[in-house]
Formats: C-alpha cells, structure tokens, sequence
C-alpha cells in the first residue's frame, strides 16, 4: 500500500475530517479514530428516522479501517494519552475549535515541540483568521451558502433551497488531504513537519473559481438560467420520448452544432436565419430552445444516445442514485469498493477517487466499534497493563 508505515491521529467528527483521515487510510496509513465517550455525531445521524435502517453507512463510508478509540480529553490522564498518542504519529488531523485544543494543550505549538516531525492538519468553517474565524460551520453553511455555491446552483431569482450533506465536506477531506500529503513531502526535504489548515468555505469558493475568477476580475458574472430559457440552448438537460434525461456539452461552447442538429433529426435548423451564428444562437436561445425540447421528446433515449456517440459529442445521461449503483461504467472507473460488513461478508461503497493500477483491491475493514481499539493503542504506545487500568478506573478512556 502506498501509505503503509504512516501513521495518523484523526482527532475529527462529523464528515470532512473523517473522510480526509479515511482515504489516508485506504491508500495504506495506519488510522487512529479518537472519539469522547458519546462517540462521534455522525454515529447516530441516523436514530431519528422513522423506520431503523439497521445500517450506517454513512458513518462507514467517512471511518471504514480505522482503528477506534475513546478517550476523554478534559480529564488529565486523557489529554496526556492523546498528546503521547500525537508524539509517535505522522499527522494530528483535527476539527476542534483551536480555543479548547489550546486550552488543553493539544495545540499545534505544543505537540510539535514534542514532535517537530508532525503534520499537524485542521480542518475548520471558516478558517483561522478573521473576524469569524470563531463560527462553527457545517457544510451547508460554511460551504453551501457563504461561499456563493447555493447563489450560482439555482436559477436567477429562485428561493434558496436545501441540499444533501456531505459534498461540501467531501470536497474538504480531499483538499485536506493534498495538504497532508504536500506537507509529508516538505517533511522528506526539511526534516520538520508544519501546521496545515483548510476550510470549508475555502474549498466552496474554489470550487465555483471558474466563475468566481470572472466576478473579480469583472465585477460580474452570468447567473444560471432556467432550461427553457438558457444562456447556450445546445449546452442543456433534454428529455427523450420515453422520459430520461441527458445533458449535452459542446465543446468551446458551439461545437459540434450541425452535428447536435443531426443527432436531433432537425438539420434545418442549421440554415434557420435565427441561429445561423453562435451570437445569433444564443439572442434566440428560448426559441432554440424550445425547437430541441420538441425534436427530442419524440426520440427514445437509446436512440439519441447511439446517435450521440456515433457523431462523438460530449454527453451524458441524467442518472439517479439508483442509476449510479447499476451502471457499468461507474464500477469500471473505479468508483465504488467492497468494505467488510461485520457478519462474514461485504457490500459496495464509494471509493476514495483515485485509482493506482496495479495495488491490490481487497476489501476495506469495517468501521471501528466504539473504543475497539482502546486498550490495544494505548499498550503500543508504552502504557503498561496497570497504567491502562488507572486510565479506565479515571474515565478517562472507555
């Protein structure tokens, strides 16, 4: 495994930290999950559903083949195992606040005294500068709505609306991790680890940089329009006569036109005056509109697809999750990986999204119970078997 011998402390909650710590560990680090005594939250994200699914595999997905433990860091023979824990570490991934991480001296001044070779990795809503630096943050505030990704996402003038969790924070534990991994490789130069942060409103404007790039340096930028009336009438979400959806995607903005025009059965329309240039293409982008929307509701989805494929536009159809679990190429890509179910068998979850061609693709180990590993970690950092017992007697670890 690329990563075997390193070792990482994920001293996180919730999704972006776990996921970051997560795909270190699928690509071969030795992950220690620490959790308080209640346990992570996303452990019982699900105990408020109606119906009791019997699963989490949320939870799973952010924390399979880690090793868990539990210690309590406002008791002293806790915070003193989770700093002797961070001396024999590689990376201290963390998303407290920094106020209560200083207040019990797991501060990044503090353990990188005790070990200068640490990466010291956290994760926060808004960064650790400025005047709300403070806040806590979740992905649909932090990364959803403040970093302007909700604005672009809907039509000009739509309300505001709701959206799943977890994009946001996934697109974090990836930055996080290319973090990490800059830092280790600084570390192979200096000899010294450094502290490295990232937050989620940090990645949410990255993420839309493409336009945010333009609203800089312009003062302005194009808002998403609704399909019958949109910027680019080819670039667009049509319906086939049997009710699917695909999304078409020119290349440079009007390429492939006449080819499009063909795919739809409408080649007239490449000598309509309406849209005889792209200019003129996109003053009538209602009426072009509206000219596709009928040609291919009269089409079955299989057709336009050969046809699609047979003049090579960029394409794709408009899947649902259910779409997703059966479609061939997703699983040809690489997208999703077996993980250990606890009962002698497996079942498919995503992967972390890169590929190495040639490692081994065995499945991932479960999820840890909570405290699994308690006794276990704390005797291979030297704690005598008396020692973990005066720990447990103390509350400090569970």
């Amino acid at each position: 495994m690329l990563l075997q011998g390193l070792k990482v402390v994920d001293f996180t909650a919730y999704i972006a930290g776990p996921g970051a710590a997560a795909i270190l560990g699928d690509w071969g680090a030795d992950v220690i999950k620490v959790e308080r005594r209640e346990g992570d939250t996303m452990r019982h994200v699900f105990a408020d559903l109606k119906n009791d699914i019997g699963a989490n595999p949320t939870f799973e997905l952010d924390n399979r083949g880690k090793r868990g433990i539990v210690l309590d860091i406002t008791k002293p023979a806790g915070r003193d195992a989770l700093a002797r824990l961070a001396e024999t570490a590689d990376v201290f991934l963390t998303n407290t606040r920094p106020v209560s991480l200083r207040k019990y001296g797991l501060d990044e001044a503090t353990l990188r005294k005790a070990n200068p070779r640490l990466v010291y990795a956290v994760i926060t809503g808004y960064g650790l500068e400025g005047p709300d630096a403070h806040l806590p943050g979740f992905d649909v505030t932090a990364f959803w709505a403040r970093s302007g990704i909700g604005y672009m996402t809907a039509p000009k003038g739509a309300e505001p609306f709701m959206r799943t969790s977890g994009m946001g924070d996934h697109s974090t534990s990836l930055a996080t991790v290319s973090a990490i991994l800059a830092a280790l490789y600084e570390r192979e130069r200096t000899g010294v680890g450094r502290m490295v942060q990232t937050s989620l409103l940090a990645t949410g404007v990255y993420l839309w940089g493409s336009d945010l790039a333009v609203q800089l340096k312009l003062g302005r930028v194009a808002s998403i329009r609704p399909r019958e009336n949109p910027i680019n009438a080819v670039a667009n979400h049509f319906r086939s006569a049997d009710g699917r959806w695909f999304v078409h995607n020119p290349r440079g903005g009007s390429g492939g036109w006449e080819k499009f025009m063909g795919v739809a059965g409408r080649p007239d329309l490449v000598t309509d005056p309406r849209f005889a240039t792209g200019k003129e293409r996109r003053a009538n982008a209602r009426d072009l509109a509206a000219e596709l929307e009928t040609a291919f509701a009269e089409l079955p989805f299989d057709e336009i697809a050969r046809r699609l494929d047979a003049a090579d536009l960029v394409w794709a159809p408009f899947q649902t999750p259910a779409d997703v679990d059966a479609d061939p190429q997703v699983a040809a890509a690489g997208a999703f990986v077996e993980v250990d179910d606890g009962q002698g068998g497996t079942y498919r979850s995503p992967a972390s999204p890169a590929v190495f061609p040639g490692e081994p693709q065995a499945p991932r180990p479960r999820a840890p119970r909570l405290g699994e590993h308690t006794r276990e970690v704390l005797a291979e950092i030297g704690y005598s078997e008396g020692e973990i017992e005066a720990i447990f007697a103390a509350d400090a670890a569970a």
